[in-house]
């Protein structure tokens, strides 16, 4: 099969190795240290939750965890460009050395891959732990979550950061409050709900001290989170002169508030309702009106959750142009169809709650055939968890039923099973869509998306032969429901490896509350490449102002 993207010169991957200096892996080495040491102190020699177990770093008990050297032996290590087998060296949280062969002292903790894939820990893009929506919170936090996202594979995620009361600066310091409880590491996207001055003069902070390079604007949800178009461009201008990535949750507002409407009016308050409601045109004509505002001013977009046909053809069309603009599936639109929200259980219909809808029979195969020819280009999982109670706020009307669906946990083996099994794309492509194109996408590469010398030693050792299943009685979120319940398939994370520690294992989960970092993300990524040569062109194309003789008088 042809590599991905490989007919879209601004998406290609790196074909050389990128090597980290001597001195970052040094600092780096004595960071990790340090923070776990800050990390034991405060607590106990462990900590239960939910009936799980969960050990402190640096204790005897969890056995491989009290290493900070550690040899990955005999894997085929998979980069998004390459393969190999190969062992991996890892000191103190970073990857010292890939290649065969490696020998090593006793003090070092080996973990036996041969047969299996040694690959970058997942990236998810797309999360919201801990957010306060439609009257309630995400049942999953910034700790149950996280542990659930590295019992399947994911070694960090970006979660989005809602302004409080309109202001960013208290939008960020209560996620960070949020975010204290993390166990792995993580990023943050931030939200814009209003403009002004001060929400502009914010937005530089947030980029150039804060460590947020994206930020996104709700066309949908009206009353609340839902923006203008007037709004949208002056952000969309102000996010190109900050090198930040403007995202677009992409459905008409109030073409969907009138569909609501219409569907009370016609006696229809079950969740079917909420996918009549906001039907696939929707998505697709405020994915092309973002696409044309991006293009008028000459800034990347990235649509993030693409649920439909009609949204996947506006990216396909924008990017055959040369417009650049990202595609974000995420994993509930690429294996599953509305026929559950039909269901006469009103529990099991309503946990299918979430915006843009899950679609009909035949979106799902599209958004897989554009995923695999690099129309769409990474996989995220807007999880968004909340318990069957919570779901039930709407049982006499679906617009009050949160929404929302979990798959930070469920990610990696379903879209391994779902496009990688079914043959639709290679295993370099597979790590290329479910780590390296994020860390790319936000500037964080190769720290993060790549088993190089230098990176974050976040690795997982995935076993093709393995199998999984799915249940809400064995996964990790706090949600009493799954969406993909039942769901079997071949191919299983085995091993991760988040900073260098072994953290989930022979299904036992040893992380700890407070030893996730957060991760600064630098503006002006790749996608920025030839941005100003754009601009130049379209001024010389204007053979403007004209200079005209002033008529006599």
């Amino acid at each position: 099969m042809a590599k991905l993207h490989s007919s879209l010169p601004w998406q290609k991957i790196e074909e050389e190795r990128s090597i980290v200096s001597h001195y970052r892996v040094q600092v780096n080495r004595f960071l990790s240290v340090l923070v776990c040491l800050l990390t034991i102190i405060p607590f106990s020699r462990s900590n239960q939750l939910d009936g799980l177990q969960f050990c402190a770093f640096g204790e005897s008990e969890c056995g491989s965890l009290s290493s900070t050297k550690l040899l990955i032996k005999g894997g085929t290590v998979v980069n998004a460009h390459h393969q190999e087998v190969a062992d991996v060296y890892v000191e103190d949280g970073i990857i010292v050395s890939v290649q065969p062969n490696i020998k090593v002292g006793d003090d070092v903790s080996v973990v036996d891959a041969t047969g299996k894939y040694v690959m970058p820990g997942g990236i998810d893009p797309h999360t919201h732990l801990g957010m306060e929506f439609m009257g309630t919170e995400t049942i999953d936090d910034f700790f149950s979550g996280q542990a659930a996202a590295l019992a399947g594979g994911t070694t960090m995620h970006i979660d989005f950061v809602i302004p409080v009361n309109g202001s960013l600066t208290a939008g960020f310091e209560a996620y960070t409050k949020k975010a204290k409880k993390s166990c792995m590491d993580y990023g943050f996207h931030m939200a814009i709900t209003k403009w002004d001055e001060g929400v502009a003069r914010e937005m530089e902070i947030m980029v150039q001290e804060k460590g947020i390079n994206s930020f996104k604007f709700f066309l949908a949800y009206k009353g609340s989170l839902m923006i203008s178009d007037e709004l949208l461009l002056q952000a969309l201008k102000k996010c190109k002169s900050l090198g930040a990535l403007a995202m677009v949750h992409a459905e008409n507002g109030d073409a969907v508030a009138e569909g609501q409407n219409r569907m009370i009016d016609l006696g229809i308050t079950g969740p079917e309702g909420h996918a009549l409601s906001r039907p696939p045109v929707l998505e697709g004509e405020a994915t092309s009106r973002a696409i044309r505002m991006a293009g008028f001013l000459n800034v990347p977009l990235y649509v993030v959750h693409v649920m439909s046909i009609d949204a996947m053809e506006e990216i396909a069309k924008a990017q055959k142009s040369g417009q650049k603009v990202v595609g974000e599936p995420v994993v509930s639109g690429l294996v599953l169809d509305d026929s559950w929200l039909w269901n006469r259980d009103f529990t099991i219909a309503a946990k299918y709650v979430m915006s843009p809808p899950i679609r009909k029979s035949g979106h799902d195969k599209a958004l897989q055939a554009a995923l695999s020819r690099g129309v769409l280009q990474l996989v995220g999982t807007d999880h968004c968890t909340f318990n069957s109670t919570q779901k039930a706020f709407g049982i006499d009307d679906f617009r009050k039923i949160p929404n929302g669906v979990n798959g930070i946990e469920e990610r990696m083996h379903l879209v391994w099973e779902t496009m990688v099994e079914s043959g639709q794309i290679s295993v370099t492509d597979y790590v290329l869509i479910t780590s390296t194109e994020c860390a790319r996408i936000f500037n964080i590469y190769p720290r993060k998306g790549a088993i190089l010398p230098g990176s974050d030693a976040d690795i997982i050792i995935f076993n093709p032969n393995s199998s999984f299943e799915i249940t809400a009685s064995s996964h990790h979120s706090r949600s009493d429901t799954n969406v993909y319940e039942g769901r079997k398939g071949k191919g299983k994370v085995e091993v991760t490896i988040a900073g260098g520690k072994v953290v989930w294992e022979g299904s036992a989960l040893n992380v700890q509350p407070g030893s996730g970092k957060y991760i600064e993300m630098p503006p002006f990524s790749y996608l920025f490449d030839g941005i100003e040569r754009v601009d130049a062109t379209y001024l010389l194309s204007l053979n403007a102002p004209v200079h005209r003789i002033k008529a006599a008088t």
